[in-house]
């Protein structure tokens, strides 16, 4: 018989044993190209634009719905003793009768009417084509539009990956500045104690230790900050687990090509301006629907009922109706008129959005580049900063085992050592950002 008290300890064992590794599993990591699908896949703002094409797909449908015979049936009832009334309803319901009756007094008579009516437009001076056209391009319009959210979404990943990325390498340089000032603090008191050190060398020391500290805080939180962001672009709560990862590595991105050569690449691909084309292109429609309201419309229907005094349905009382109608507006109350306005007003909105549209592209595109090729100039500059900076804080750190200079020049060649390696740091992260800055303006994320 198994043993109550054993078998629960070893539930327990067990319990705290997966509780441990749990706690010791690493969090998921996540490259640049991971973080991207993530939030292509999990973004709200996507599925907002999926909606939106779904929307724009049954407008169309309809929009297309005016190709397509209508039918509809319908019940009435009518009671009247007006003589021609009745009268037309006693023959409609095959109930005359030349020899009884008075057709002057008939008194009160009931007509139940059940019908089936279908009517088909035949010619409404273009309006369903033009309409329908618009619709298939409102289609495509949201398509772009879905294509231009992914290209600023996927800019604004990389843009704060790379700042969570900057800020962790910031954070190493501040807790590694921490350990060399304390080290040295560490050594000053003992000297101190000594009497081989001033007062004030452990007191600046204390200082630059303080800055150092403060520095760290400042990169833990920036890292706090970025990855919040981060959360929030992959469509993540703020209590979801992420993390990505350190040690991949981002080499710096190539010299950027002619503005002339992007901006080509640019205004032949671009979703944004792609969709701002279409959206004039839909105004044009819409300006030609308004127009067409000018011409005159012709409607073909035919209705099939019965005229009877109860809702008794007969096959000797049925009739059908058919017939063609055309109308044609003479005076709307200048509807017609105010609508063609308000049309060309819109179009002449979308053509000039479409110009926008265009201008700002090309100054980001040619911001970007200029940041970009900037920051190349600036890393190249800090990498040989970087080495003259650690050379000369050695030599320092040297003179200064030796006692042949103060603590304040070593704690000015740390300052420039951490300065130095800060640089660098933000001219490669820079470079980063703005060749995912050049993608968005050349409409390459998408």
């Amino acid at each position: 018989m198994r043993n109550p008290l054993k078998y629960s300890a070893l539930m327990a064992m067990v319990f705290l044993c997966k509780s441990a590794l749990a706690l010791d599993a690493p969090d998921k990591t996540y490259t640049l190209e991971q973080a991207l699908d993530y939030a292509l896949a999990n973004n709200p703002e996507l599925s907002i634009m999926q909606a939106r094409i779904e929307q724009a797909n049954a407008q169309l449908g309809e929009a297309l719905a005016s190709f397509y015979p209508q039918i509809k049936t319908s019940l009435s009832y009518q009671h009247s003793d007006n003589p021609a009334q009745a009268f037309a309803m006693i023959i409609a319901q095959r109930r005359l009768d030349f020899n009884g009756g008075d057709f002057n007094h008939p008194g009160g008579v009931d007509n139940y009417r059940p019908q089936v009516t279908a009517s088909y437009s035949l010619f409404r001076g273009g309006q369903d084509y033009y309409l329908s056209q618009a619709a298939e391009l409102g289609i495509e319009s949201s398509e772009l539009e879905k294509s231009a959210t992914r290209n600023r979404l996927a800019n604004n990943v990389a843009t704060a990956y790379y700042g969570e990325l900057a800020a962790i390498e910031a954070h190493q340089i501040s807790r590694r500045s921490i350990e060399a000032v304390q080290s040295e603090l560490d050594q000053s008191r003992i000297r101190f104690d000594a009497g081989t050190v001033l007062k004030s060398d452990v007191l600046s020391l204390e200082v630059q230790l303080a800055e150092a500290k403060d520095a760290e805080i400042q990169a833990a939180n920036a890292i706090e900050l970025a990855q919040s962001m981060l959360k929030t672009l992959l469509g993540s709560s703020a209590n979801d687990s992420f993390a990505i990862a350190e040690s991949a590595e981002h080499a710096l991105p190539e010299t950027p090509a002619s503005f002339e050569d992007l901006l080509n690449q640019a205004m032949g691909q671009h979703p944004e301006l792609k969709a701002a084309e279409k959206r004039a292109a839909i105004a044009e429609q819409q300006l030609a629907a308004a127009k067409a309201a000018h011409l005159p419309r012709a409607d073909a229907y035919v209705s099939y009922g019965s005229d009877s005094k109860d809702l008794a349905f007969s096959s000797n009382r049925d009739n059908v109706s058919a017939g063609v109608m055309v109308e044609m507006d003479i005076f709307s109350g200048f509807a017609t008129q105010e609508k063609i306005k308000k049309a060309e007003h819109e179009l002449t909105a979308a053509q000039e959005m479409s110009r926008q549209t265009r201008l700002r592209i090309e100054n980001q595109l040619k911001s970007a580049q200029l940041k970009l090729q900037e920051a190349l100039n600036r890393a190249q500059v800090a990498s040989v900063a970087v080495d003259a900076a650690e050379e000369a804080l050695r030599l320092v750190n040297a003179q200064r085992q030796a006692g042949v200079v103060t603590v304040t020049r070593y704690i000015e060649a740390e300052v420039a050592r951490d300065k130095a390696h800060t640089r660098r740091i933000n001219a490669r992260f820079d470079a980063l950002r703005a060749e995912a800055e050049l993608k968005q303006a050349s409409g390459l994320w998408q």
